[in-house]
């Protein structure tokens, strides 16, 4: 990377821009994922492609986006479903810890579900997508979404972390 065109703004500029930039980077991320059942009560999971663990679809907001919208496009990005209805805020999680990448605010909603009507855009990311009854739920989870769907799976009162 070269940072030859930084080298003729003033030090105070300079300085300015840095602290500017260390203050928008620490801020936390805001994602959303979805816990999707299907008319058989079958939940939607994804394999990721980077760990090959389970996950619910989802992912951050995008600027402009509002959680509704993200909510649908990251079911069609990621499992190929088009048709979906938002029935509640199962949570939202907020600590440090859970994601390594960064730290993210993660709203985890449930969802009426349809079936794919294609796999995932992006097979790189998301090597599959596929319907789970309650027996059938896989053991390996990436990061926290175990703890999401734990709390999914019960009516109970919203989760505020």
């Amino acid at each position: 990377m070269n940072l030859a065109p930084l080298a003729v703004l003033p030090k105070s500029a300079l300085g300015l821009l840095k602290e500017v930039a260390r203050h928008l980077l620490r801020r936390p991320v805001v994602g959303l994922a979805v816990a999707g059942r299907d008319e058989d009560g079958r939940w939607l999971l994804i394999r990721r492609g980077d760990t090959g663990t389970w996950a619910l679809p989802g992912g951050t907001v995008e600027w402009g986006e509002t959680l509704v919208s993200t909510m649908h496009r990251e079911l069609a990005e990621e499992a190929g479903v088009e048709t979906s209805t938002f029935e509640r805020v199962v949570g939202v999680y907020s600590r440090p810890d859970r994601d390594p990448r960064f730290h993210a605010v993660t709203v985890v909603v449930a969802a009426r579900v349809g079936q794919p009507v294609r796999g995932p855009m992006n097979a790189l990311e998301i090597r599959e997508a596929r319907f789970f009854a309650d027996a059938e739920l896989p053991t390996d989870f990436a990061m926290s979404m175990k703890d999401y769907l734990d709390a999914a799976r019960v009516v109970a009162p919203t989760v505020l972390e």
